[in-house]
């Protein structure tokens, strides 16, 4: 009997630590070869992939990711756009009619994979969609390395999003998610979700890229031109070493997620350093439309210094903005936005935000395709921090559009859960929301809950403890936890994984010789913790701090000024009454957060005028 309960106990334990492993993350070196032939908007390429089974489990398959398989008529993006209508995303289509539909044959995307190989021996494969499954020849054992060898061809496609060619801004080849790429194996097992149009999510991994092109096209890439004065645009004493028409381009770059490249004729380079890195490239076409580009460089050296004291250093020797003429969409060291803004500031922001990704999705590499709200959302809040000091407002914090943004899109009625998947949400408004504001503003009410020094401080310790891995939201609260003492477990719950709202109000103010009482109530579902103020006739603010229970341990202090903390109110409770040592003749109002952190949705009943 003792002894099966000895082994009973030794299973238990064995099975808590398995649950408890040390963490890891895989690995990946691709060197390619790739024969661009830009006429007819196809290459060929050759590909050999060392992958380094870094997990303590035996791998029997691999997944490749091949995106532009996606770009087809029939294909699962076309399929879900279409089921979507107009409530898709509308770069997809257009009075709910989708896009893909109508690609012609000939400008389908297509990447034909000829073989691949393990170790020389030939491996059977079957292609799901935008899936690659490869059954391997021997399995890849834990802390073993593995080299593949493949050839394919692709067909360059239309240019729907993202990827593609003779885009709308007329830039001839936008090569992004082009090659096929090896997904992502963790704990949570294999990242092989279809591309219907969102997120990616992939292993640091080396690249080494040699791509022969035609030698009048200028190439923008994210990573190290080892070879600037054998081709255009890059060094003024550039002699073009051209065979046969072509030039080639050689780049490498280390230990990043994807490589992205883009080609025209008409790209201008022009480059800059930042004090302390890193060294900047603007890709782009020099015409009338692209004036703005021209006002860019001492925005943009701002924008990393600020980002680099405030989320961390930026890692990477170089960073690319090149113009790829949709929307805007980050890669390693680099990104394609839109080149034709209408003035500075909107050009600043598409690349601040797509900037930003460099922390919030590149050395911070969350699995953007299952926490979009990490990646969109931590982003669209270091966009804003930086944009609110590039160009000084007259607002009270950086976030107030959002915060407004987001109680107007609640009263549609068509909020999802932040915890959907990317590709999941039925709306592309909701996903907007969920993904990009809620994000956002889980940070926010976050620096509200705990105070702005305890949210700065979480930011930095999640850069110092998580640059270049794959965090989860559990260990980005884990941090925030540790770092304010508090509970928010709570919070991250009710703010990710429902679509309940914040609703509290003054109820009713009664005025005493000496003192006057205010009852506060809560007419929403999410509870929060309330910082409460009195403005004085001699305008003086006074702040009272009202802990929620929940969080167990109270906000000490904040950047929007000192509070007195009262006794901690109850979240089952729905009224709450605080006394306020002042006449009504001594007041001139009274509110609820005055710094407009909170996201509340109605403030209708938030302030009171003392009249």
């Amino acid at each position: 009997m003792k002894k099966s309960v000895a082994i009973l106990f030794a299973f238990i334990i064995s099975q808590f630590h398995a649950q408890q492993g040390a963490y890891y993350q895989q690995s990946a070196k691709y060197k390619m070869d790739i024969d661009v032939n830009a006429e007819k908007f196809t290459y060929h390429g050759n590909q050999t992939l060392e992958y380094t089974n870094n997990s303590p489990d035996e791998l029997n398959v691999v997944y490749f990711h091949l995106y532009w398989n996606a770009f087809k008529p029939n294909s699962m993006m076309d399929q879900r756009v279409a089921g979507q209508g107009k409530n898709g995303d509308s770069r997809l289509q257009k009075d709910g009619i989708s896009r893909l539909a109508s690609i012609p044959k000939d400008q389908e995307g297509a990447q034909n994979i000829h073989w691949i190989k393990q170790n020389g021996k030939t491996l059977k494969f079957e292609v799901q969609e935008t899936i690659m499954k490869v059954y391997l020849a021997e399995p890849i054992k834990s802390n073993s390395t593995t080299t593949f060898t493949m050839e394919w061809d692709a067909v360059i496609p239309q240019q729907i999003r993202r990827s593609g060619r003779n885009n709308k801004e007329g830039v001839d080849m936008t090569m992004t998610q082009w090659y096929p790429k090896i997904a992502e194996y963790d704990y949570d097992g294999w990242a092989t979700f279809d591309y219907i149009g969102r997120e990616f999510h992939a292993p640091f991994s080396d690249f080494d890229v040699t791509i022969k092109i035609n030698k009048d096209y200028v190439v923008g890439a994210g990573g190290i031109l080892e070879n600037p004065t054998e081709v255009k645009g890059y060094d003024s004493n550039t002699k073009i070493k051209a065979d046969k028409n072509k030039t080639t381009w050689k780049w490498t770059a280390k230990n990043i997620l994807d490589f992205a490249w883009s080609a025209d004729k008409d790209y201008v380079v022009k480059s800059f350093d930042v004090p302390q890195g890193p060294k900047v490239f603007l890709v782009y076409q020099n015409n009338d439309k692209t004036k703005v580009w021209e006002e860019a460089q001492p925005y943009v050296i701002k924008y990393f210094q600020l980002m680099n004291s405030h989320f961390g250093k930026y890692v990477y020797p170089t960073y690319a903005f090149i113009q790829g003429g949709d929307g805007g969409m980050e890669y390693g060291m680099c990104t394609m936005i839109l080149g034709e803004a209408k003035d500075i500031k909107g050009l600043m922001g598409l690349m601040a935000h797509e900037g930003s990704h460099s922390w919030y999705q590149q050395m911070l590499a969350t699995n953007e395709s299952i926490r979009p709200w990490m990646d969109e959302g931590f982003t669209s809040y270091a966009e804003n921090y930086v944009m609110y000091q590039l160009f000084p407002e007259d607002l009270p914090n950086p976030f107030a559009h959002s915060l407004d943004a987001y109680r107007n899109f609640i009263k549609k009625g068509i909020e999802e859960p932040a915890v959907w998947l990317g590709d999941h949400h039925d709306n592309g408004t909701a996903y907007t929301y969920a993904s990009y504001v809620k994000g956002e503003l889980y940070l926010v009410q976050l620096g509200y809950i705990m105070g702005e020094q305890n949210l700065a401080e979480t930011l930095k310790q999640y850069y110092d403890q998580w640059n270049m891995k794959h965090p989860s939201d559990r260990d980005f609260l884990h941090i925030a936890q540790k770092v304010s003492g508090m509970d928010l477990k709570w919070f991250q719950n009710y703010w990710i994984n429902t679509t309940k709202t914040i609703d509290y109000g003054i109820k009713d103010v009664k005025y005493e010789a000496k003192s006057t009482t205010i009852t506060l109530v809560n007419n929403g579902q999410l509870p929060m913790p309330i910082d409460f103020s009195v403005v004085t006739k001699d305008k003086k603010i006074v702040t009272y701090q009202i802990p929620l229970n929940m969080t167990h341990t109270w906000k000490e202090k904040d950047a929007f000024g000192e509070f007195k903390t009262m006794p901690y109110w109850p979240w089952t409770q729905k009224e709450y009454s605080i006394t306020v040592p002042y006449s009504k003749d001594q007041l001139a109002a009274l509110g609820i957060d005055f710094s407009q952190r909170m996201a509340d949705v109605n403030l209708d009943n938030n302030i009171v005028e003392v009249k």
